[in-house]
């Protein structure tokens, strides 16, 4: 079987308030040793995998910010998996941009590269907010940065928004999401605020300086957005996402139904033969072990077939589909109910899930209490 391909590019211009992500700012020579030690990472992996893994069909270069380093930079690394990985031809080539640290030229050799979907973080609309998420972009650049794609050719564009966010109003949460919708993207990906743990944000909220959003308001911005988007033709096929029919996101549908992935890059996770193995997170370290001709992997996890299960079945119902009880039995010989008997009937009963003759999945009662239905599963 095929597999994804994640690429963690560790550079930003700032670190968002709210963001827990791993990143470092970003300087010509260390992206350049960076970009030397990823080919490495991938020559490594590519000696030791069996030709079915090497067959890729997502790319996905995330971060930090990936259209922080040059268009050149970024079409080596694309060359470079085409190199040591067989790309499919129809492979779904993802590339995280930030509004502000790209361009039309940029956009002209990603596209070259064969960058076929951009994921833009947008956030939200207002200035005020966009600040005090520590985002150093404005909406114009927003703008400016979808027409520039699409001039080039790439029309597969992916918004990214957060609500939830602490002084924003339903009124503030609605205009982001009309300012978006006449931007036309295919693809929405919706994110309830995290206050995570030692981040600026949460320094702030323990202080008492900030005062978290209110969780019934919380609750109907993520009401809204399902029902204005449906009005415009999305569907919702996962808690935090939303496409045009037939534009979903394949990378991220490669995590949810539990199949296997390399990740690439500082502090970058896989999941492979039942392993799950992660990267150092210096970038410093990680290139010192790649110029030894050594992976840079710090952990690894052996997968028991419980824990498999047990993922397969939480992943699952983050879709609106839910989870495919026949490619279950399938892949494991048996039924979710043959294991999960108790759990599931507790949950049907309090109207959380919905068991359907193909399907389990969560009802619109349940989602917003995903979290709550899957710690019934681990």
């Amino acid at each position: 079987m095929s597999i994804g391909i994640y690429i963690h590019v560790p550079f930003c211009l700032q670190k968002c308030n709210y963001c827990d992500f791993i990143s470092y700012p970003y300087d010509a020579g260390l992206a350049a040793s960076y970009v030397y030690a990823l080919e490495r990472e991938m020559k490594l992996h590519a000696g030791k995998m069996p030709a079915d893994q090497r067959e890729v069909r997502t790319v996905f270069l995330g971060g930090g910010t990936p259209s922080l380093l040059s268009g050149q930079h970024l079409a080596l690394i694309l060359e470079n998996c085409r190199r040591y990985f067989r790309i499919r031809d129809d492979a779904e080539i993802t590339v995280e941009c930030n509004p502000g640290t790209v361009t039309r030229e940029k956009f002209a050799l990603m596209r070259r590269a064969g960058v076929n979907r951009i994921s833009i973080g947008v956030q939200a609309f207002q200035s005020r907010i966009l600040s005090f998420l520590g985002r150093i972009h404005s909406f114009a650049q927003v703008t400016e940065a979808v027409k520039a794609c699409r001039d080039e050719g790439i029309d597969n564009i992916s918004c990214d928004l957060i609500y939830g966010i602490p002084g924003q109003t339903g009124q503030d949460w609605q205009e982001t999401l009309d300012r978006v919708l006449n931007l036309s993207p295919a693809h929405i990906s919706a994110y309830g605020l995290k206050v995570e743990p030692e981040t600026p944000l949460y320094k702030a909220v323990a202080s008492g300086s900030v005062v978290p959003c209110d969780e019934d308001a919380e609750l109907e911005m993520y009401q809204y957005v399902i029902s204005i988007l449906a009005a415009r033709g999305f569907k919702h096929y996962e808690i935090s996402n939303f496409a045009l029919p037939g534009m979903e996101a394949r990378h991220n549908l490669i995590y949810w139904l539990n199949e296997e992935y390399l990740g690439l890059g500082p502090a970058a996770h896989s999941m492979l033969d039942r392993h799950r193995f992660s990267n150092v997170k210096c970038v410093a370290s990680y290139i010192k072990k790649l110029e030894k001709n050594e992976l840079a992997v710090q952990e690894i996890i052996s997968l028991s077939l419980e824990d498999e299960i047990s993922e397969t079945v939480f992943l699952g119902l983050r879709l609106l589909g839910g989870l495919d009880t026949l490619a279950f039995a399938r892949r494991f010989g048996c039924s979710a109910a043959d294991i999960f008997g108790p759990q599931l009937k507790k949950l049907t009963d309090l109207g959380l899930i919905k068991i359907n003759a193909n399907s389990i999945r969560l009802t619109e009662k349940g989602l917003p209490l995903a979290n709550e239905v899957f710690v019934e599963f681990i």
